[in-house]
C-alpha cells in the first residue's frame, strides 16, 4: 500500500491537524515508511506461538473478595442537601 500527497491532505484533515504545504511531502515519506514497516511484519511466521502480554511470565495476586466497609450509608450521606432514604436527592433534568 502506498500513500500519495492527496491521501496525507486528507489524513491530517481527518485527524484535524495542519499540515503545513511544505511538510506534506516529508510526511508522505513517513507514512510510506511506516506503511512499508508493516508489511514487513506480516512476513513473519507466527504459527504456533502462543500469545502474550508481557516478556515476562507473571501471575497477578489474588485476594478474596470481601466487604471490609460498609453500613455506613448515613455517613456518606450526612453533609448531602438533600437526602431520602440514605440516597442523594438531584434536581430532575431529563424530562
Amino acid at each position: 500500500m502506498s500513500v500519495d500527497k492527496d491521501t496525507v491532505r486528507r489524513i491530517a484533515k481527518l485527524a484535524r491537524i495542519a499540515l503545513e504545504e511544505e511538510r506534506v511531502a516529508p510526511m508522505e515519506r513517513e507514512l510510506n515508511g511506516i506503511l512499508a514497516w508493516v508489511e514487513q511484519l506480516q512476513e513473519v511466521n507466527v504459527e504456533g506461538v502462543a500469545p502474550m502480554t508481557s516478556v515476562v511470565a507473571q501471575k497477578l495476586k489474588m485476594r478474596d473478595d470481601v466487604v471490609t466497609d460498609g453500613n455506613i450509608a448515613d455517613a456518606v450521606t450526612a453533609n448531602a442537601p438533600m437526602r431520602e432514604d440514605n440516597f442523594f436527592v438531584v434536581p430532575k433534568v431529563v424530562e
